[in-house]
């Protein structure tokens, strides 16, 4: 019998207060960090200004790179030499409103072979609700200044108003195409195995088909022969461990903005129904089965955390194999350390990053520095350099 939600949101909010810190926010670091040799000083230039909304961004063999603007629904190309234009192509369809637009981007992995990447964005479909979010397969002349659409991979994610659009792509080290999704702000398609939304789905990048292994593989329906975790809110970000773990980042609404360590099959507890009420627990220890609690949690208020990706390298000193995670509202990058068995350590706010931007995605380039766009909107944006020095 399920625990009526009135109870089972005290006793998850008293669960919560005893677990604050193991997964919430780091005490302060210690003031001999600046001293500490190990803790890389970062050195933040502008690489590209008067941006709106850049939401990703996809490097290319050659360190050259592509990103995306969100409600412009522009993609851009920019050379290791700095020429940065437009890239042409058939913006037909794609939609923009609210938090949904044309978002995340990603290379293939045989792109030096295919010239093919892919994007996550709104469209205008024939659904009922009107829109739709879908992830499309596109093809880079050799010129870099047009692109041609190969295919849509996957379509039918849930839109809405266009808030909680999610939605990132990452791949994974086995090939699989990561795809993480809002819930629209719908509360039956989280928990809802035949709703795209809500989830982390894992597919082919050549077809969208299901990837094998997957948990409902055997299942009837697409949509759920698709997914890889579910029962979440807003997946903003995904970021997979060098030891081939996939963590998400997401939104919470106004407290508990998670970082979820990925579980095959995993449930991860957002169940806002009935009607949307965005004061039950992210992760509901009251609903049937079992749930999985978050990694790390920002208690409240929230930070707006939004993409995130593993550092790598030895410039970056302690924090080599740390997640780097963007915030949007407390316009600043974490960096969150956890242990081999993905229990959190510690947590870091680096001054040169604590800015007036909303940060929204960072990635690692394959120089090994840091890339981060930023959200404020309006023509101001920016996507920062970041150099880490001991």
């Amino acid at each position: 019998m399920r625990v009526p939600r009135s109870i089972a949101t005290v006793a998850a909010a008293v669960l919560s207060l005893s677990l604050i810190g193991a997964a919430g926010p780091a005490p302060a670091a210690p003031a001999d960090d600046a001293a500490d040799q190990r803790t890389p000083r970062l050195r933040v230039s502008t690489l590209v200004r008067g941006l709106d909304i850049p939401w990703d961004i996809a490097f290319l063999p050659g360190g050259s790179m592509l990103y995306t603007q969100r409600v412009r629904k522009t993609i851009r190309y920019r050379s290791p030499s700095g020429n940065d234009r437009s890239v042409r192509f058939n913006k037909t369809g794609i939609w923009a409103a609210q938090e949904t637009g044309l978002m995340s981007i990603v290379a293939a992995r045989n792109f030096s072979r295919t010239r093919q990447f892919f994007t996550c964005h709104g469209n205008n479909s024939s659904r009922a609700s009107g829109h739709d979010v879908r992830v499309v397969k596109w093809r880079l002349r050799e010129d870099a200044r047009s692109a041609a659409k190969v295919a849509t991979i996957v379509a039918g994610l849930p839109a809405g108003s266009g808030r909680h659009g999610g939605c990132r792509l990452r791949f994974g080290r086995e090939g699989a195409l990561y795809i993480g999704t809002g819930d629209a702000a719908r509360s039956n398609a989280p928990q809802n195995l035949r709703s795209g939304g809500g989830k982390v789905l894992r597919v082919r990048p050549a077809t969208g088909r299901p990837w094998p292994g997957n948990p409902f593989i055997h299942s009837g329906r697409v949509m759920k022969r698709r997914v890889y975790t579910y029962g979440h809110r807003n997946v903003q970000g995904l970021a997979q461990r060098p030891n081939r773990q996939m963590w998400s980042v997401e939104h919470g609404p106004d407290r508990d903005d998670e970082v979820n360590k990925l579980r095959n099959g995993g449930n991860y507890g957002w169940d806002p129904g009935p009607g949307y009420d965005e004061s039950v627990p992210m992760t509901d220890f009251s609903l049937p089965g079992r749930q999985i609690g978050a990694r790390w949690r920002s208690g409240s208020p929230t930070l707006a955390t939004s993409g995130a990706v593993w550092l790598r390298g030895t410039r970056w000193g302690r924090w080599d194999g740390a997640l780097a995670v963007a915030a949007l509202k407390a316009t600043s990058l974490r960096i969150l350390k956890f242990d081999r068995r993905g229990r959190f350590v510690r947590m870091w706010t680096p001054p040169a990053l604590n800015t007036n931007y909303r940060l929204r995605s960072p990635v690692l380039g394959p120089d090994k520095n840091l890339y981060v766009t930023t959200a404020n909107g309006g023509g101001t944006d920016r996507i920062f350099k970041v150099v880490p020095r001991r």
